[in-house]
């Protein structure tokens, strides 16, 4: 039976309510997303501000690559979400339902198949292609916040490209701990011109942004920043001449699923038998290894 239908005294209020527009966003804020990220792209590593929109999900949560994401997707894109790797965690699983449902647009587990990438804090295994974008969410996008806390001073110290203080506090790691302590979200310079941090990512994954094929694009919502690397373009680790920069190393380790030694490894325990075990972060990569079919 067909619902009945109240009249609204007010003529122009009786219209049906619209659907979603394509991909969630309105036209005008899609329309200045892609403008600050042809600037991003334009001037590899400076922070672009933008005004960053409400999303249906929360500030922190992977809104700016999101944003990114949902400006830049088309009607015959193919599009992945990761979560540190994983297809099927709850914030892949929620953004990646979130841009089908908007969109209509496919979506896919397999790193080749797919044209839009977003991911939090890694970057795939497979190596990406020049037709590929990859679309990095980033909580802090500053790399000075941890040795300055004044906005003004940090944008002051870019244009002046007054990086003493961040070179100082890697020396005080070495005088301290006898080594460079970074770890995830490790300082790269970009073109070399600006410092850029390029999300929690392992340093495992720093070196597949420098001279890749694909366009990187990073969105932080909360911080109304968008920033990029674009193809071909040097990314290299702040580093000194007697204390190189050094990925993880998994000497003598194996994925227990593929027995892959040459991936990054996430550290777990086995259930069953309470032992420490390892295996691949990128779980498509790992089942595409033991040669399973992904959706």
């Amino acid at each position: 039976m067909e619902a009945a239908r109240i009249e609204h005294p007010r003529p122009w209020m009786n219209r049906p309510a619209a659907a979603y527009n394509f991909a969630f966003l309105d036209e005008g804020s899609k329309r200045e997303i892609r403008r600050k990220t042809l600037k991003a792209v334009a001037i590899p590593g400076y922070q672009v501000p933008f005004a960053s929109r409400e999303l249906p999900i929360a500030r922190g949560w992977g809104t700016g690559g999101l944003q990114l994401t949902l400006s830049l997707l088309g009607p015959n894109d193919v599009v992945k979400v990761i979560d540190q790797g994983h297809d099927d965690s709850v914030n892949a699983v929620s953004i990646r339902r979130l841009i089908a449902e908007t969109s209509g647009a496919a979506t896919t587990e397999d790193t080749a198949k797919a044209t839009l990438i977003q991911s939090r804090h890694r970057i795939p295994e497979e190596r990406l292609r020049a037709d590929q974008i990859l679309v990095l969410q980033v909580p802090q996008p500053e790399p000075l916040r941890r040795v300055e806390r004044s906005e003004r001073l940090t944008r002051r110290k870019h244009a002046e490209m007054d990086y003493s203080a961040m070179w100082l506090a890697l020396y005080e790691g070495i005088v301290r701990w006898g080594d460079i302590t970074l770890g995830a979200d490790y300082p790269v310079m970009v073109h070399g011109r600006y410092i850029m941090a390029p999300t929690p990512i392992p340093r495992w994954d720093n070196e597949k942004l420098h001279q890749a094929e694909h366009l990187t694009l990073f969105g932080a919502g909360r911080e109304k920043k968008i920033y990029a690397v674009p193809p071909y373009t040097d990314v290299i680790p702040l580093q000194f001449e007697d204390y190189r920069f050094r990925k993880e190393s998994f000497d003598g380790k194996a994925c227990r699923h593929c027995g892959s030694t040459d991936t990054f490894l996430d550290e777990t325990t086995d259930e069953a038998t309470g032992l420490t075990v390892y295996q691949c972060s990128d779980t498509a990569f790992c089942r595409k290894r033991r040669g399973e079919e992904l959706p």
